[in-house]
């Protein structure tokens, strides 16, 4: 997300660092730079004027005054106002209530369906909680059936009445929860093509009914700025707590997400960072300004790490790391520890200074991933335990039982030679470093 304009803003950013001094008229080329970038992206007009007006003034003010290297006072400026224009800060989730309601709207084909189930993973991993799923959706062919098939993949239930009353169905559901000590109950509600009285009214009625503490849009970022028109065409009637941007994994522009609060004063509350049903992060303002300008998001990958790692079956393979033993059989364990942080790529990017390393390109193609560990599952524990024993006839056997050659055999063997010795070297503290 925002690769495009990350790209341009950093480029920038490492003009202002050769610069000994910043003055009217090279702060003024800067200016013209980011006014580009951010209405190539999408932003709106008037948020990017505003926005460079604030940067220009600031920067030309505290020059001045500050000792600070111009390039760096310059990144805090940058760093400072694009988090004020995401929001400044990150705005929780309202979770009050015995359960706790919380209601989806947002126009047909936005992706609400798939994000409720989204949301309901994320609340039950986050906070360990039972969510309800409630299918209020009664006028989309299937939209029934395809919140129950993700309930099913969830393994979290859905409350469905058919083809009822969606207001009845929700104070239904909200009772069914009660009684059955469910903490978390999402509102999967109608969508049009397009707000219109029926639609509004209907979302207006189930609200009051069951008075959620969340209604939450779910817009699909890739509308761009006819997104702010849908919000406050919805915050008009409801009103609204907050935003789901969707699809912002496939939008290298996402210059709603940099309009949405400073127009609307609606916040994000979360974002779609993959198709994946546990692709959905909350959204933290300063977090994605530091993303956008290339700083990583150090935060976030400690998070997504403590949230799929076992912390034991870690600490185990770092103490057989240190005492030179690690197998096989950890390199097994340890890429299905890696797999459950989704695709290696998307947290290359987290990374600070990522862009510079080369890490923002990488593809890693997942055959090739499947292709390792389909070798590493052929072998014998006894080999995975002792690969020195692998031989030509196991090569080829292996070959044969991953659906491999011997010569990705041999290389997966000579890598995890490589990956030993270098370990070697950094227990007896003979690592040379590359620079």
């Amino acid at each position: 997300m925002f690769e495009n304009l990350g790209d341009r803003l950093q480029n920038v950013i490492h003009k202002v660092k050769g610069y000994g001094k910043i003055t009217e008229e090279n702060i003024s080329e800067m200016m013209r730079e980011i006014r580009l970038a951010l209405l190539e992206a999408d932003v709106n007009y008037k948020v990017v004027k505003e926005f460079t007006n604030s940067v220009k003034e600031k920067a030309l003010g505290e020059e001045v005054a500050s000792s600070i290297n111009p390039g760096d006072l310059f990144v805090k400026i940058v760093q400072d106002e694009l988090t004020e224009l995401l929001g400044g800060e990150s705005v929780p989730l309202n979770t009050k209530g015995n359960p706790a309601i919380l209601m989806l709207v947002g126009l047909q084909g936005s992706g609400k369906t798939t994000t409720i189930g989204k949301l309901s993973n994320f609340l039950r991993k986050k906070h360990s909680k039972k969510p309800l799923l409630v299918a209020c959706d009664v006028y989309r062919p299937a939209a029934i059936d395809q919140l129950k098939q993700i309930g099913k993949q969830l393994n979290i239930e859905v409350y469905s009445e058919g083809k009822k009353d969606p207001v009845e169905i929700a104070n239904n559901a909200v009772k069914y929860a009660k009684e059955n000590g469910y903490d978390y109950v999402l509102i999967d509600t109608a969508g049009r093509l397009h707000i219109d009285e029926e639609l509004m009214d209907e979302l207006d009625n189930i609200k009051n009914k069951v008075n959620p503490g969340e209604v939450l849009l779910v817009i699909d970022a890739m509308m761009g700025q006819d997104a702010i028109n849908v919000i406050n065409g919805f915050n008009d009637k409801l009103p609204l707590t907050g935003v789901i941007l969707t699809k912002l994994d496939g939008d290298t522009r996402g210059g709603v997400a940099l309009s949405v609060r400073h127009i609307t004063n609606v916040p994000i509350k979360f974002i779609g960072v993959s198709e994946k049903l546990d692709g959905l992060d909350s959204f933290d303002p300063e977090r994605m300004a530091g993303r956008i300008l290339g700083m990583g998001d150090v935060v976030s990958l400690v998070e997504k790490a403590t949230e799929a790692i076992d912390e034991k079956e870690a600490e185990k393979t770092a103490k057989r790391m240190q005492q030179g033993k690690f197998d096989l059989e950890d390199f097994l364990s340890t890429m299905k520890q890696m797999k459950k942080l989704g695709p290696l790529e998307n947290l290359l990017k987290l990374i600070p200074g990522a862009k510079k390393m080369g890490l923002n390109n990488i593809k890693i193609d997942p055959k090739q991933m499947a292709h390792i560990e389909a070798i590493v599952l052929s072998m014998t524990p006894k080999e995975r335990r002792n690969p020195n024993i692998i031989k030509a006839s196991r090569k080829t056997r292996i070959a044969k039982g991953s659906g491999t050659s011997v010569q990705e055999v041999n290389k997966l063997l000579q890598q995890f030679d490589q990956m030993k010795n270098m370990m070697k070297q950094m227990k007896n503290g003979n690592m040379k470093l590359p620079f």
